[in-house]
């Protein structure tokens, strides 16, 4: 079997290692006569597994203890409804920042329960860079502030966390959590859909401080409700077993890398090879600001659209895939999540000079 190099934005690559422990217990699950996906949610076997691997991720992101972990289905986009449902808390205004398409859907979901302000906007730039705080104009009475710490199309991420003193801070953090260290005691949540450096799509992680849980908005659906979640340990209803089994695998590969500090570096070095290359000349162009470009979602164009085609063909023929760019923005994108690996990334950018030398 020949394995490709997947730069898909999500469904993502998931690391061999994960893929290969999930197909030997398969069949039979460390003993049990049982595949994970057979068995009950309530039963021993997997009620182990999910403690393995909340416990897992705490540690990785050293969570402190006044914060909840909650394993959730509907991926990211059902907490847009859910954030303005459990966080206002009396209030009526939400603070969100605008820097990209999966802000403004975030800000979409919120407007149907309460007045939305944006604080800042990266929109006159066509979201090629993150607004900086001394720009924010902020209410006065906010329940909460949201940001989107990594825009999977824009290619724009957060390198800073904003300070909002005691408003609460929201992230969605979808396509760069457990890609580097963050300090989550600066967060009042974060969540993140779990198809790019956890697991399979359809799981949502929510990682909330405990004095914001309750006081949701009438009529919340009680699936939506957080403290009701935190309360059942995740399981007010069959919880996406599968996919929460995978996402502990992947933590367990992340702790035996070194954790997020490791993984950190090696990100890094992966984003630079590309950017490099990217300004290294005219035939590729970034259309992030430097200091905002994202070491996930690396987004780019070539000096004539003509050779669009040409490119992803090409790329396709030497094992490249899924970096054709969002119908929205055009251009080519490589996603480098976590579990790209280093040989992926000098594949690709070796691909690259080739077909500038080709092609020029």
């Amino acid at each position: 079997m020949t394995r490709i190099f997947n730069f898909s934005a999500g469904p993502a690559v998931l690391p061999q290692e994960v893929l290969k422990q999930a197909q030997e217990e398969m069949l039979d699950w460390r003993g049990s006569g049982m595949a994970v996906m057979e068995m009950s949610h309530r039963g021993p076997e997997y009620m182990a597994i999910q403690a393995a691997a909340e416990k897992d991720l705490r540690e990785l992101l050293a969570i402190p203890a006044n914060y909840k972990v909650l394993f959730l289905q509907g991926g990211a986009t059902t907490q847009f409804a859910a954030i303005p449902m459990n966080l206002l808390r009396g209030k009526t205004t939400a603070d969100y920042v605008n820097t990209g398409e999966w802000a403004k859907k975030a800000i979409k979901e919120a407007k149907l329960q309460c007045k939305v302000n944006i604080a800042a906007s990266s929109e006159d730039k066509n979201f090629s860079y993150v607004p900086p705080q001394s720009v924010w104009q902020v209410s006065k009475d906010a329940a909460y502030v949201h940001v989107c710490t990594n825009e999977t199309i824009g290619g724009v991420e957060f390198n800073w966390i904003p300070d909002t003193g005691d408003v609460p801070l929201v992230a969605d953090m979808s396509s760069h959590l457990l890609s580097r260290p963050i300090d989550v005691g600066r967060y009042g949540l974060i969540y993140a859909g779990a198809q790019k450096n956890i697991g399979p799509a359809g799981l949502a992680i929510v990682i909330v401080r405990d004095d914001l849980l309750g006081q949701t908005l009438p009529g919340t659906p009680t699936m939506l409700d957080y403290k009701v979640q935190a309360e059942h340990e995740s399981m007010f209803n069959t919880p996406p077993t599968y996919s929460i089994y995978i996402a502990g695998l992947t933590f367990q590969w992340l702790k035996r890398g070194g954790g997020l500090t490791a993984m950190e570096k090696h990100n890094i070095a992966k984003a630079r090879l590309i950017y490099d290359l990217v300004d290294g000349g005219d035939f590729y162009r970034s259309p992030v600001a430097k200091f905002d470009r994202s070491r996930m979602n690396i987004p780019f164009t070539l000096h004539d659209e003509k050779l669009d085609d040409a490119f992803l063909n090409e790329a396709k023929q030497q094992g490249l895939i899924q970096l054709k760019g969002h119908r929205s923005v055009g251009g080519m994108r490589a996603s480098i999540y976590n579990a790209m690996p280093l040989a992926g990334v000098t594949t690709l950018v070796d691909f690259m000079r080739d077909f500038e030398a080709k092609h020029r």
